[in-house]
């Protein structure tokens, strides 16, 4: 039998250091807030492509120059695409743009791609329902944890989500990672991430209460988190090289998804461990936790 890894040895240590960073992540919420992209409060985006690759410094400060001072520019794939994000909601913004560029280099030589527009009343609606997204699907794990555990599973489950979802969004907010709809997919994946991993680990404590009898319920968590702990770890070894190579190689229209989806796989594997299996020790989970309750008979009263 191989040696078991004594988990919840440090769950104080553990918890107090998730309490920090929850604190953390709520303060920078609080404080900086997210970085909406224009997804959610409107405003244009403009793709040129260049001739030859682009200097990107160079067509800031020239955008500065022509009075665009808020403007974002950002490589998009190749040297010579260039994505411009900017503020406004001028059908011609596209073209008044391309024009200063033009006359404030007349040797510049690039095509206008596309220009999108997303208005502040999309947007507004965007991210009010994004937030009820993530809301309905914390709710349907309640659910379902309810009809395929015992309740504190449930509760531990919840406490773990609700952990993963507060400090990924802390950590983009403190990152200024903009916040746009392949980001808010990003979460909603790691939401069920995290509920899969400690899906995983619940199943198997409900099993080794059945077999070990005359362990402990700390005995119990330790032996089924190390037994799990190989399939855990290929799984987010595995997800996190995609995501890296996503990072590295996606552009910068994959690469807020990646850093979000990257943060919840390491957050999700933590929590799956240190808060929703240590909230079962809170709540002292016992084997007649897991029997389920027996059916009344109905009498006979026939003399």
């Amino acid at each position: 039998m191989k040696k078991t890894i004594p988990f919840m040895a440090i769950r104080n240590l553990a918890f107090a250091i998730t309490l920090i960073l929850t604190v953390v992540g709520i303060a920078a919420l609080a404080v900086k807030g997210l970085n909406f992209g224009l997804d959610f409060t409107g405003g244009t985006l403009i793709e040129l492509q260049y001739e030859q690759p682009a200097d990107l410094e160079r067509i800031k400060r020239e955008l500065g120059q022509a009075g665009y001072t808020d403007a974002v520019v950002q490589s998009f794939g190749a040297t010579t695409d260039v994505l411009i994000r900017m503020a406004g909601d001028d059908p011609q913004l596209g073209a008044k743009v391309g024009e200063a560029l033009r006359v404030i280099d007349p040797a510049a030589r690039f095509e206008i791609k596309r220009v999108e527009f997303v208005g502040p009343q999309v947007g507004e609606e965007l991210r009010d329902q994004g937030g009820l997204a993530m809301l309905l699907a914390l709710g349907g794990i309640l659910v379902y944890l309810a009809f395929r555990f015992q309740w504190k599973f449930g509760v531990g489950a919840i406490a773990s989500l609700a952990h993963d979802t507060i400090l990924t969004l802390g950590l983009l907010a403190l990152l200024e990672v903009p916040f746009d709809l392949t980001v808010l997919a990003a979460v909603l994946a790691m939401i069920g991430y995290s509920l899969n991993d400690t899906i995983i680990i619940y199943d198997r404590i409900r099993e080794n209460f059945r077999v070990l009898r005359k362990a402990s319920l700390v005995e119990n968590i330790d032996i089924s988190v190390t037994q799990t702990l190989l399939r855990t770890m290929a799984t987010s070894f595995s997800t996190a090289l995609a995501l890296i190579a996503l990072l590295v190689w996606g552009g910068d229209v994959l690469a807020g998804f990646a850093v979000a989806l990257l943060i919840g796989v390491v957050v999700g594997t933590y929590s799956s461990v240190y808060i929703g299996a240590t909230v079962l020790v809170w709540l002292k989970l016992t084997s007649e936790d897991l029997i389920p309750p027996a059916s009344e008979e109905a009498v006979d009263e026939r003399p």
